[in-house]
């Protein structure tokens, strides 16, 4: 099973305090916050973007024919 990784938990987080839970953020530099080689390794493992937002599917288009 696969870790959720640094951003996942990031977000999660955000969303328990915006719902409420009394819980903080990690000052930069305060024990156990994230480093900044931390967010390299990160970026290192990220997805690439979708191009197209991945829900986007290739028109066909048909050639019509020419009424004469």
């Amino acid at each position: 099973m696969a870790r959720k990784g640094l951003y996942a938990n990031i977000h999660a987080k955000r969303k328990r305090i915006a719902k409420g839970s009394g819980e903080t953020m990690r000052t930069p530099g305060s024990p156990g916050a994230p480093k900044a080689s931390d967010f390299k390794n990160a970026s290192k493992t990220a997805k690439p973007k979708k191009k197209y937002g991945g829900s986007v599917k290739k028109r066909v288009t048909k050639k019509r024919k020419k009424k004469k």
